[in-house]
């Protein structure tokens, strides 16, 4: 197969095997998606749900959480890690969500991103999650996927991440990036599958015998 049949077989397979996209992350509106987001930096999905039920009782809006005291947001989210710097964003940004957007998450990448805490990824996610920007966030499950099934040769995310933009149709980004998500924590997990083994894998490369060496 060319890249672009790859791309293709991949597109309609993971449709098939994911028809629906629910976004892993537990929230109720942009807000706690951009701070649950966050606080899944080098941590998973299901600890960030663990958490944020405490958090967003304490506070769920800007205004709320902007009067929390930082200490207070600190422990609560402790078991995310990386405790110190994600609770200052989360009381800094809210507190600039106040000030300069109405005490609402702006639908603007440049403006997203410079909040603090939030890069181009988080962004991505609460634009493509949130508001239904077409977006194709790149964790390490689709630099990962993405590189096995010839995609891209990994060089960085950012080059991973123009490389998907390019194979795949634009309406298909907000889907497609969960769908491999999901597929890359069934199927072609980082130890579980060497670029071999799944069933992707093996339909996309049936001569394949050596394991893939992905870049991190």
């Amino acid at each position: 197969m060319t890249k672009t049949e790859r791309a293709a077989h991949i597109d309609r397979r993971l449709a098939e095997l994911y028809p629906e996209t629910p976004v892993p992350l537990d929230h109720v509106d942009a807000y706690t998606l951009l701070i649950a987001v966050l606080l899944s930096a080098q941590c998973t999905d299901a600890r960030v749900n663990q958490v944020t039920p405490a958090l967003f009782a304490r506070a769920s809006s800007p205004a709320a959480m902007a009067e929390v005291p930082v200490e207070e947001i600190r422990a609560i989210i402790r078991p995310c890690g990386l405790s110190p710097r994600k609770s200052q964003a989360i009381s800094e940004l809210s507190k600039i969500l106040i000030d300069r957007h109405g005490g609402r998450v702006p639908a603007d990448f440049e403006a997203l991103e410079a909040l603090p805490g939030v890069g181009h990824k988080t962004a991505s996610v609460v634009m493509a999650q949130a508001f239904g920007v077409p977006a194709f966030p790149v964790d390490t499950h689709i630099h990962r996927l993405a590189q096995r099934w010839k995609l891209t040769d990994g060089r960085s995310v950012e080059r991973t991440e123009n490389d998907l933009k390019k194979l795949f149709p634009r309406e298909r980004w907000n889907a497609l990036h969960l769908q491999i998500i999901f597929y890359g924590r069934e199927h072609c997990t980082a130890r579980g599958c060497d670029g071999t083994v799944c069933p992707l894998c093996r339909e996309l490369f049936p001569r394949r015998r050596s394991a893939v060496q992905t870049r991190k």
